[in-house]
């Protein structure tokens, strides 16, 4: 089964979580940076073909937000490597929440509005649901703390 895998931007990429089979498909974008935004990091053969990769640890569940240091810590990892026009792919679980509120708080660090953030993710992953009132309560403090 292929690599379930969106492209937001050139540079921006949301993913289900990949296996050892979708090594070869993270390789061919070229991947420069992994965020992995799940209790489980992606294991051994996908972290080897990825230039870096960082574990961001955390749960799907409205009684546990996303926590906000995590988002920075993200943003603040993708930043840079966006700007030289590297290629992040941010996943979780399935693309849905977790990773999607990520990719949301990305493009805000570059000049999106929330709204538009989210609208343009879910334009380009129809899987993705960032309005779940849990994930979009992230996004939103995430871009009123960015500014």
């Amino acid at each position: 089964m292929p690599l379930d895998i969106s492209r937001i931007t050139d540079t921006l990429y949301i993913a289900a979580h990949p296996q050892a089979d979708h090594a070869e498909d993270l390789a061919a974008l070229p991947t420069r940076l992994l965020l992995s935004v799940r209790m489980r990091a992606p294991g051994p053969a996908v972290r080897g073909v990825v230039e870096e990769w960082i574990h961001l640890p955390c749960v799907d569940s409205p009684l546990t937000p996303i926590p906000m240091l995590l988002l920075f810590r993200g943003v603040e990892a993708a930043t840079p490597v966006i700007q030289q026009g590297g290629i992040v792919v941010v996943h979780c679980h399935y693309g849905r929440h977790r990773s999607v509120a990520l990719a949301c708080c990305i493009l805000i660090a570059q000049g999106y509005t929330a709204e538009d953030a989210m609208g343009l993710v879910t334009r380009q992953r129809p899987a993705a649901d960032p309005y779940t009132w849990y994930i979009r309560a992230r996004i939103e403090r995430f871009a009123e703390r960015w500014v």
